[in-house]
């Protein structure tokens, strides 16, 4: 970085990064896992895998949202030398970083498949929805203030970090333009030309 510029990533996009990897890994652990019939039986499986879902997507989604809100409340103006990443790459960064934890956490799915059929792979699917959820919320944060939350790349640890851990100091803003990622980590829409 020049002149003492800081790399950022964009908030949202940083935790709906996950999302996709849980929610697919979570489907095809459940598809796999249905195929077993397990020791409760498919029925009981797929029951305590829907409840299990749920319940995961709501502890992720409304989980700690305080730290976000005080990063979010206290955050600087991103500095003229600060280098906005590029969405492809925050979210690749992430996966690569944890790629072997969404490893363990499909293994562990299928493994649970053999005592409770699907549960395992419905919980991880909840994860996911989460995570997508929690992204929402933060885009709505980022509406109401018309501003859009980066994090230091740095604080994140090589994009296995979370951007609201212990090593997160502060939160930077930009315009609700900036980047390539919609307010919620979305990728941004272009207008058509008609």
């Amino acid at each position: 970085m020049t002149r003492g510029g800081q790399g950022l990533a964009r908030v949202a996009v940083v935790v709906r990064a996950g999302a996709a990897p849980l929610w697919w890994l979570g489907v095809f652990a459940a598809g796999t896992g249905v195929l077993v019939p397990g020791l409760t039986g498919r029925r009981i499986g797929v029951l305590a895998g829907a409840a299990l879902c749920v319940v995961a997507a709501a502890v992720v989604a409304y989980g700690r949202r305080g730290p976000y809100r005080a990063l979010a409340r206290t955050a600087a103006r991103a500095g003229r030398h600060d280098v906005l990443q590029d969405r492809a790459v925050t979210a690749r960064n992430w996966r690569r970083g944890h790629r072997w934890w969404l490893l363990l956490a499909f293994l562990a799915a299928v493994g649970a498949a053999f005592a409770v059929p699907a549960a395992g792979g419905l919980l991880l699917a909840g994860c996911g929805v989460g995570l997508w959820l929690k992204a929402a919320w933060i885009g709505r944060l980022e509406q109401a203030d018309e501003v859009l939350l980066w994090v230091r790349v740095d604080w994140l640890s090589g994009g296995a970090g979370r951007p609201a851990g212990k090593a997160v100091k502060a939160y930077r803003t930009t315009g609700i333009a900036a980047g390539d990622a919609a307010p919620g980590g979305a990728r941004r829409r272009t207008p058509s030309l008609v």
